[in-house]
Protein backbone atom coordinates (compact mmCIF):
# COMPACT_ATOMS: atom_id res chain seq x y z
CA UNK A 1 0.00 0.00 0.00
CA UNK A 2 1.40 3.32 -0.82
CA UNK A 3 0.00 6.72 0.35
CA UNK A 4 -0.37 9.24 -2.34
CA UNK A 5 0.85 12.82 -1.57
CA UNK A 6 1.80 16.31 -3.29
CA UNK A 7 4.71 17.83 -2.11
CA UNK A 8 2.94 21.47 -1.81
CA UNK A 9 0.61 22.37 0.83
CA UNK A 10 -2.67 23.96 -0.71
CA UNK A 11 -1.97 27.85 0.21
CA UNK A 12 1.76 26.89 -1.78
CA UNK A 13 0.06 25.71 -4.72
CA UNK A 14 -2.55 28.61 -4.84
CA UNK A 15 0.95 30.99 -5.07
CA UNK A 16 2.42 28.84 -7.94
CA UNK A 17 -0.74 28.94 -10.04
CA UNK A 18 -0.67 33.00 -9.84
CA UNK A 19 3.05 32.49 -10.93
CA UNK A 20 2.04 29.59 -13.80
CA UNK A 21 -1.61 29.12 -14.92
CA UNK A 22 -2.55 25.52 -15.02
CA UNK A 23 -2.57 23.10 -16.73
CA UNK A 24 1.29 22.38 -15.56
CA UNK A 25 3.36 19.09 -14.96
CA UNK A 26 5.53 20.00 -11.75
CA UNK A 27 8.26 17.45 -10.98
CA UNK A 28 9.66 17.30 -7.17
CA UNK A 29 13.79 17.40 -7.55
CA UNK A 30 14.17 15.40 -3.80
CA UNK A 31 11.92 12.65 -4.67
CA UNK A 32 13.69 12.28 -8.00
CA UNK A 33 17.60 12.17 -6.48
CA UNK A 34 16.06 9.33 -3.61
CA UNK A 35 14.47 7.05 -6.53
CA UNK A 36 18.08 6.84 -7.95
CA UNK A 37 19.94 6.82 -5.07
CA UNK A 38 17.56 3.65 -3.74
CA UNK A 39 18.09 1.95 -7.79
CA UNK A 40 21.69 2.30 -6.94
CA UNK A 41 21.86 1.19 -3.62
CA UNK A 42 20.11 -2.25 -4.57
CA UNK A 43 22.87 -3.00 -7.04
CA UNK A 44 26.08 -1.49 -4.57
CA UNK A 45 27.37 -5.45 -4.44
CA UNK A 46 27.78 -5.39 -8.86
CA UNK A 47 30.93 -4.39 -9.90
CA UNK A 48 29.91 -1.36 -11.76
CA UNK A 49 26.06 -0.52 -12.23
CA UNK A 50 24.65 1.92 -14.70
CA UNK A 51 21.97 3.19 -15.45
CA UNK A 52 21.01 4.67 -18.91
CA UNK A 53 17.81 7.00 -18.03
CA UNK A 54 15.88 6.38 -20.28
CA UNK A 55 15.08 9.85 -21.87
CA UNK A 56 11.74 9.21 -23.72
CA UNK A 57 10.23 8.66 -19.99
CA UNK A 58 10.84 12.46 -19.09
CA UNK A 59 12.66 14.28 -22.15
CA UNK A 60 13.57 17.51 -20.22
CA UNK A 61 17.28 18.33 -19.81
CA UNK A 62 16.94 19.76 -16.39
CA UNK A 63 15.45 16.39 -15.29
CA UNK A 64 18.45 14.39 -17.38
CA UNK A 65 20.57 17.14 -15.61
CA UNK A 66 19.92 16.19 -11.90
CA UNK A 67 19.59 12.48 -12.50
CA UNK A 68 23.23 12.85 -14.37
CA UNK A 69 24.40 14.37 -11.00
CA UNK A 70 23.63 11.56 -9.26
CA UNK A 71 25.57 9.57 -11.50
CA UNK A 72 22.93 8.47 -14.43
CA UNK A 73 23.55 8.18 -17.86
CA UNK A 74 21.07 7.90 -20.71
CA UNK A 75 19.33 6.25 -22.76
CA UNK A 76 18.15 7.46 -26.11
CA UNK A 77 15.90 6.78 -28.93
CA UNK A 78 16.27 10.16 -31.48
CA UNK A 79 18.99 12.20 -32.79
CA UNK A 80 16.94 15.44 -29.83
CA UNK A 81 17.34 12.45 -26.74
CA UNK A 82 21.08 12.27 -27.76
CA UNK A 83 21.22 16.19 -28.08
CA UNK A 84 19.13 16.53 -24.49
CA UNK A 85 21.68 14.44 -23.06
CA UNK A 86 24.51 16.33 -24.69
CA UNK A 87 23.22 19.55 -23.39
CA UNK A 88 22.57 17.87 -19.83
CA UNK A 89 25.84 16.96 -19.30
CA UNK A 90 25.84 13.30 -20.27
CA UNK A 91 29.12 13.11 -22.30
CA UNK A 92 29.98 9.63 -24.35
CA UNK A 93 29.98 6.12 -23.46
CA UNK A 94 27.28 7.63 -20.73
CA UNK A 95 24.99 7.75 -23.39
CA UNK A 96 23.59 5.17 -25.42
CA UNK A 97 21.47 5.05 -28.37
CA UNK A 98 18.89 2.35 -28.48
CA UNK A 99 16.58 2.81 -31.37
CA UNK A 100 14.97 0.87 -33.82
CA UNK A 101 14.24 1.84 -38.07
CA UNK A 102 17.21 4.07 -37.35
CA UNK A 103 17.82 6.81 -39.50
CA UNK A 104 21.57 7.25 -40.63
CA UNK A 105 21.49 11.14 -39.01
CA UNK A 106 21.12 9.44 -35.35
CA UNK A 107 23.79 6.97 -35.65
CA UNK A 108 26.06 9.76 -36.78
CA UNK A 109 25.22 11.92 -33.80
CA UNK A 110 25.58 9.18 -31.55
CA UNK A 111 29.19 8.52 -33.11
CA UNK A 112 29.93 11.80 -33.14
CA UNK A 113 28.71 11.78 -29.60
CA UNK A 114 30.72 8.77 -28.30
CA UNK A 115 28.03 6.85 -27.53
CA UNK A 116 27.34 3.30 -27.04
CA UNK A 117 25.20 2.02 -30.35
CA UNK A 118 22.62 -0.40 -29.39
CA UNK A 119 21.45 -2.23 -32.55
CA UNK A 120 17.85 -3.68 -33.22
CA UNK A 121 18.55 -5.91 -35.88
CA UNK A 122 21.00 -7.97 -37.63
CA UNK A 123 20.66 -5.74 -40.93
CA UNK A 124 21.92 -2.49 -39.11
CA UNK A 125 25.31 -3.55 -38.61
CA UNK A 126 26.28 -3.04 -42.26
CA UNK A 127 23.86 -0.23 -42.74
CA UNK A 128 25.53 1.31 -39.31
CA UNK A 129 29.56 0.95 -41.08
CA UNK A 130 27.85 2.36 -44.37
CA UNK A 131 26.18 5.46 -42.97
CA UNK A 132 28.30 6.58 -39.58
CA UNK A 133 30.93 3.89 -39.13
CA UNK A 134 31.06 1.37 -36.61
CA UNK A 135 31.65 2.54 -32.55
CA UNK A 136 33.89 1.64 -29.91
CA UNK A 137 31.48 -0.24 -28.34
CA UNK A 138 28.63 -2.43 -29.43
CA UNK A 139 25.57 -3.85 -28.14
CA UNK A 140 22.88 -5.78 -29.43
CA UNK A 141 19.13 -6.33 -28.23
CA UNK A 142 17.90 -9.50 -27.42
CA UNK A 143 14.33 -10.31 -28.08
CA UNK A 144 13.48 -13.63 -26.49
CA UNK A 145 10.04 -14.75 -28.51
CA UNK A 146 8.05 -16.89 -26.49
CA UNK A 147 10.59 -17.46 -23.20
CA UNK A 148 8.88 -13.94 -22.57
CA UNK A 149 4.80 -13.21 -22.27
CA UNK A 150 5.15 -9.15 -22.67
CA UNK A 151 1.94 -7.01 -21.40
CA UNK A 152 -0.27 -4.72 -23.33
CA UNK A 153 2.64 -1.96 -23.07
CA UNK A 154 5.54 -3.35 -24.50
CA UNK A 155 3.70 -6.20 -26.83
CA UNK A 156 4.24 -9.66 -26.77
CA UNK A 157 7.90 -10.70 -27.76
CA UNK A 158 7.07 -12.69 -30.91
CA UNK A 159 4.81 -10.09 -32.10
CA UNK A 160 7.10 -7.16 -31.44
CA UNK A 161 9.34 -5.12 -33.76
CA UNK A 162 12.20 -5.01 -31.22
CA UNK A 163 15.47 -7.06 -31.16
CA UNK A 164 17.14 -10.02 -32.24
CA UNK A 165 16.24 -13.85 -32.03
CA UNK A 166 18.93 -16.14 -29.83
CA UNK A 167 20.39 -17.53 -33.64
CA UNK A 168 20.83 -13.48 -35.01
CA UNK A 169 22.35 -12.59 -32.23
CA UNK A 170 25.10 -15.53 -31.76
CA UNK A 171 25.29 -14.67 -36.33
CA UNK A 172 25.38 -10.56 -35.07
CA UNK A 173 28.26 -10.97 -32.40
CA UNK A 174 30.30 -12.99 -35.27
CA UNK A 175 30.12 -10.60 -37.64
CA UNK A 176 31.08 -7.49 -35.69
CA UNK A 177 34.03 -9.55 -34.39
CA UNK A 178 35.20 -10.28 -37.89
CA UNK A 179 34.95 -6.41 -38.29
CA UNK A 180 37.25 -5.52 -35.80
CA UNK A 181 34.64 -4.70 -32.99
CA UNK A 182 36.44 -5.65 -29.77
CA UNK A 183 33.90 -4.05 -26.73
CA UNK A 184 30.45 -5.19 -26.29
CA UNK A 185 27.79 -5.17 -24.63
CA UNK A 186 24.12 -7.33 -24.24
CA UNK A 187 20.83 -5.78 -23.53
CA UNK A 188 17.26 -6.78 -23.66
CA UNK A 189 13.79 -4.81 -22.74
CA UNK A 190 11.04 -7.42 -22.62
CA UNK A 191 9.18 -6.01 -19.18
CA UNK A 192 7.25 -2.87 -18.74
CA UNK A 193 5.44 -1.13 -15.64
CA UNK A 194 6.30 -4.43 -13.87
CA UNK A 195 6.09 -5.02 -10.11
CA UNK A 196 6.60 -8.40 -9.34
CA UNK A 197 9.98 -9.43 -8.18
CA UNK A 198 10.30 -12.23 -10.17
CA UNK A 199 9.91 -10.57 -13.34
CA UNK A 200 13.25 -9.12 -12.63
CA UNK A 201 15.12 -12.12 -11.82
CA UNK A 202 13.73 -14.31 -14.62
CA UNK A 203 15.10 -11.59 -17.33
CA UNK A 204 18.05 -11.68 -15.23
CA UNK A 205 18.51 -15.42 -15.48
CA UNK A 206 17.70 -15.40 -19.21
CA UNK A 207 20.53 -12.40 -20.15
CA UNK A 208 23.15 -13.91 -17.71
CA UNK A 209 22.92 -17.89 -19.36
CA UNK A 210 23.00 -15.80 -22.99
CA UNK A 211 25.85 -13.79 -22.23
CA UNK A 212 27.77 -17.03 -20.34
CA UNK A 213 26.79 -18.99 -23.71
CA UNK A 214 27.97 -16.10 -26.12
CA UNK A 215 31.10 -16.06 -23.99
CA UNK A 216 31.72 -19.66 -24.67
CA UNK A 217 31.55 -20.07 -28.01
CA UNK A 218 32.76 -16.52 -29.34
CA UNK A 219 34.95 -15.69 -26.45
CA UNK A 220 33.57 -11.99 -25.71
CA UNK A 221 33.86 -10.83 -22.77
CA UNK A 222 30.94 -7.99 -22.46
CA UNK A 223 31.63 -4.84 -20.56
CA UNK A 224 27.90 -4.92 -19.75
CA UNK A 225 24.14 -6.83 -19.36
CA UNK A 226 21.69 -4.50 -19.83
CA UNK A 227 18.09 -5.94 -18.43
CA UNK A 228 16.01 -3.21 -19.80
CA UNK A 229 13.78 -1.02 -17.42
CA UNK A 230 10.51 -2.00 -16.64
CA UNK A 231 10.55 -1.07 -12.91
CA UNK A 232 7.00 -0.29 -12.26
CA UNK A 233 5.33 2.20 -9.94
CA UNK A 234 2.06 1.81 -8.02
CA UNK A 235 -0.16 3.78 -9.78
CA UNK A 236 -3.15 3.01 -7.54
CA UNK A 237 -3.02 2.94 -4.14
CA UNK A 238 -3.62 -0.52 -2.92
CA UNK A 239 -0.67 -1.15 -4.82
CA UNK A 240 3.12 -2.11 -3.53
CA UNK A 241 5.91 -0.31 -5.33
CA UNK A 242 8.60 -2.90 -6.21
CA UNK A 243 10.90 -4.25 -3.57
CA UNK A 244 14.53 -2.75 -5.19
CA UNK A 245 16.57 -4.73 -2.04
CA UNK A 246 15.21 -7.95 -3.01
CA UNK A 247 15.33 -7.14 -6.41
CA UNK A 248 19.34 -6.30 -5.95
CA UNK A 249 19.89 -9.14 -4.44
CA UNK A 250 17.99 -11.42 -6.56
CA UNK A 251 19.95 -10.69 -9.22
CA UNK A 252 23.14 -10.53 -7.28
CA UNK A 253 22.99 -14.32 -6.46
CA UNK A 254 22.09 -15.33 -10.15
CA UNK A 255 25.48 -13.46 -11.06
CA UNK A 256 27.34 -15.12 -8.96
CA UNK A 257 25.90 -18.43 -9.79
CA UNK A 258 26.19 -17.73 -13.73
CA UNK A 259 28.20 -14.80 -14.56
CA UNK A 260 31.65 -15.39 -12.41
CA UNK A 261 31.74 -19.78 -13.24
CA UNK A 262 31.51 -18.44 -16.93
CA UNK A 263 34.65 -15.50 -16.35
CA UNK A 264 32.21 -12.50 -16.59
CA UNK A 265 32.74 -11.33 -13.12
CA UNK A 266 34.03 -8.29 -14.29
CA UNK A 267 30.76 -7.27 -16.22
CA UNK A 268 28.81 -4.04 -15.34
CA UNK A 269 25.17 -4.06 -14.29
CA UNK A 270 22.88 -1.60 -17.11
CA UNK A 271 19.45 -0.69 -16.41
CA UNK A 272 17.31 1.64 -18.37
CA UNK A 273 14.68 2.59 -16.06
CA UNK A 274 12.53 5.95 -16.71
CA UNK A 275 9.39 5.46 -14.93
CA UNK A 276 10.85 4.40 -11.49
CA UNK A 277 12.83 7.68 -11.53
CA UNK A 278 10.69 10.53 -12.73
CA UNK A 279 7.07 8.81 -12.76
CA UNK A 280 6.30 9.09 -9.19
CA UNK A 281 7.80 12.44 -8.79
CA UNK A 282 5.49 14.01 -11.17
CA UNK A 283 1.96 15.25 -11.02
CA UNK A 284 -0.57 17.38 -13.58
CA UNK A 285 -2.43 19.83 -11.76
CA UNK A 286 -5.66 21.03 -13.53
CA UNK A 287 -8.41 23.85 -12.86
CA UNK A 288 -12.20 22.25 -12.70
CA UNK A 289 -13.62 24.36 -15.12
CA UNK A 290 -17.31 22.81 -15.97
CA UNK A 291 -19.47 20.24 -14.46
CA UNK A 292 -21.78 18.58 -16.72
CA UNK A 293 -25.20 16.23 -15.32
CA UNK A 294 -26.34 14.26 -18.24
CA UNK A 295 -26.61 10.63 -17.82
CA UNK A 296 -23.53 10.66 -15.69
CA UNK A 297 -21.50 13.42 -13.66
CA UNK A 298 -18.90 14.88 -15.53
CA UNK A 299 -16.00 16.95 -14.62
CA UNK A 300 -14.51 18.90 -16.94
CA UNK A 301 -10.55 20.38 -16.74
CA UNK A 302 -8.90 22.86 -18.36
CA UNK A 303 -6.31 19.71 -19.57
CA UNK A 304 -6.83 17.03 -21.21
CA UNK A 305 -5.33 13.85 -23.60
CA UNK A 306 -2.83 15.98 -25.09
CA UNK A 307 -1.45 16.56 -21.89
CA UNK A 308 -1.66 12.92 -20.42
CA UNK A 309 -2.30 10.36 -23.15
CA UNK A 310 -2.22 7.10 -20.85
CA UNK A 311 -5.54 7.05 -19.11
CA UNK A 312 -6.72 6.98 -23.15
CA UNK A 313 -4.22 4.74 -24.54
CA UNK A 314 -3.80 2.56 -22.17
CA UNK A 315 -6.87 2.46 -19.78
CA UNK A 316 -4.07 3.74 -17.38
CA UNK A 317 -5.16 4.32 -13.73
CA UNK A 318 -3.93 8.02 -12.49
CA UNK A 319 -4.81 8.66 -8.62
CA UNK A 320 -6.81 11.64 -8.43
CA UNK A 321 -6.61 14.49 -5.76
CA UNK A 322 -8.30 17.70 -5.12
CA UNK A 323 -6.22 20.16 -3.31
CA UNK A 324 -7.28 21.04 -0.20
CA UNK A 325 -10.30 18.43 -0.05
CA UNK A 326 -7.33 15.44 0.19
CA UNK A 327 -9.28 14.53 3.84
CA UNK A 328 -13.27 14.45 2.72
CA UNK A 329 -15.00 11.78 1.99
CA UNK A 330 -14.98 10.52 -1.66
CA UNK A 331 -18.90 10.31 -1.42
CA UNK A 332 -18.88 11.22 -5.17
CA UNK A 333 -18.97 9.48 -8.41
CA UNK A 334 -17.33 11.58 -11.59
CA UNK A 335 -16.07 10.73 -14.91
CA UNK A 336 -13.09 13.30 -15.33
CA UNK A 337 -12.36 14.91 -18.68
CA UNK A 338 -10.95 16.59 -21.08
CA UNK A 339 -11.67 19.15 -23.93
CA UNK A 340 -10.79 16.65 -26.95
CA UNK A 341 -13.66 15.80 -29.56
CA UNK A 342 -12.38 12.37 -28.55
CA UNK A 343 -14.68 10.23 -26.17
CA UNK A 344 -11.92 8.47 -24.92
CA UNK A 345 -10.41 11.31 -23.34
CA UNK A 346 -11.33 11.11 -19.83
CA UNK A 347 -8.73 10.35 -16.91
CA UNK A 348 -10.64 8.84 -14.53
CA UNK A 349 -14.36 6.79 -15.08
CA UNK A 350 -17.22 6.39 -12.96
CA UNK A 351 -14.13 7.58 -10.03
CA UNK A 352 -15.41 8.04 -6.48
CA UNK A 353 -14.26 11.55 -5.23
CA UNK A 354 -14.89 14.55 -2.99
CA UNK A 355 -17.77 16.52 -3.66
CA UNK A 356 -16.21 19.23 -6.87
CA UNK A 357 -16.16 22.82 -7.40
CA UNK A 358 -15.77 25.29 -10.38
CA UNK A 359 -12.01 26.75 -9.75
CA UNK A 360 -10.62 23.01 -7.50
CA UNK A 361 -7.54 22.60 -8.58
CA UNK A 362 -6.84 18.68 -9.43
CA UNK A 363 -3.67 17.02 -9.15
CA UNK A 364 -3.40 13.95 -11.34
CA UNK A 365 -0.89 11.65 -9.89
CA UNK A 366 2.11 9.37 -11.48
CA UNK A 367 2.27 11.54 -14.11
CA UNK A 368 6.33 12.53 -14.18
CA UNK A 369 7.25 9.77 -17.10
CA UNK A 370 5.37 9.48 -20.48
CA UNK A 371 2.99 12.32 -19.02
CA UNK A 372 4.25 15.43 -20.27
CA UNK A 373 6.24 13.34 -23.22
CA UNK A 374 3.41 11.54 -24.66
CA UNK A 375 1.22 15.21 -25.13
CA UNK A 376 0.36 16.39 -29.00
CA UNK A 377 -1.41 18.82 -30.46
CA UNK A 378 -4.45 17.11 -32.14
CA UNK A 379 -7.49 19.52 -31.89
CA UNK A 380 -5.03 22.36 -31.53
CA UNK A 381 -4.18 21.92 -28.81
CA UNK A 382 -1.13 23.26 -27.07
CA UNK A 383 1.29 21.53 -24.70
CA UNK A 384 1.49 23.04 -21.16
CA UNK A 385 4.58 23.89 -18.67
CA UNK A 386 6.84 21.73 -16.97
CA UNK A 387 7.94 23.00 -13.48
CA UNK A 388 10.54 21.12 -11.13
CA UNK A 389 9.97 21.65 -7.22
CA UNK A 390 13.76 22.53 -6.02
CA UNK A 391 14.75 20.94 -2.84
CA UNK A 392 15.20 24.30 -1.22
CA UNK A 393 11.06 24.85 -2.21
CA UNK A 394 11.64 27.13 -4.87
CA UNK A 395 10.21 26.57 -8.21
CA UNK A 396 12.00 26.54 -11.83
CA UNK A 397 9.97 26.98 -14.83
CA UNK A 398 11.78 23.87 -17.06
CA UNK A 399 10.03 23.88 -19.89
CA UNK A 400 6.91 27.48 -20.61
CA UNK A 401 4.12 26.51 -22.29
CA UNK A 402 3.43 26.20 -25.86
CA UNK A 403 1.89 29.22 -27.59
CA UNK A 404 -0.34 29.98 -30.28
CA UNK A 405 2.63 31.32 -32.14
CA UNK A 406 4.54 28.36 -31.59
CA UNK A 407 1.67 26.30 -33.20
CA UNK A 408 1.85 28.47 -35.92
CA UNK A 409 5.63 28.17 -35.81
CA UNK A 410 6.16 25.59 -38.95
CA UNK A 411 2.60 26.17 -41.04
CA UNK A 412 3.47 28.30 -43.87
CA UNK A 413 1.00 28.91 -46.86
CA UNK A 414 -0.85 31.92 -48.37
CA UNK A 415 -2.52 34.51 -46.04
CA UNK A 416 -0.84 32.35 -43.12
CA UNK A 417 -1.96 33.50 -39.62
CA UNK A 418 1.42 34.56 -38.99
CA UNK A 419 0.84 37.19 -41.32
CA UNK A 420 -2.19 38.59 -38.89
CA UNK A 421 -2.32 38.85 -35.09
CA UNK A 422 -6.15 38.19 -34.39
CA UNK A 423 -4.80 35.45 -31.47
CA UNK A 424 -3.21 37.98 -29.66
CA UNK A 425 -6.60 40.45 -29.48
Amino acid sequence: MVTKTFPLSPERLQEVVKQFPTPFHIYDEHQIRENIRNLQKAFAWAPEFREHFAVKATPNPRIVEILREEGAGTDCSSLPELLISDAAGVKGEKIMLTSNDTPADEFQAAIRLGAIINLDDISHIEYLEKNAGLPKVLSFRYNPGNLVEGNDIIGKPTEAKYGLTRDQIFEAYKIAIDKGVKRFGLHTMVISSELRTEGFIYTARLMFELAAEIKKRLGITFEFVNLGGGIGIPYRPEQDPVDLEAVGAGIHKLYDEIMVPAGLGNTAIAMESGRAMTGPAGWLVSTVLHEKKTYKDYIGLDSCMANLMRPAMYGAYHHITISGKENEPCDHVYDVTGSLCENNDKFAIDRKLPKIDIGDLLIIHDTGAHGHAMGFNYNGKLWSAEILLREDGSVELIRRAETIDDYFATLRYPGSPLEHTFYNK
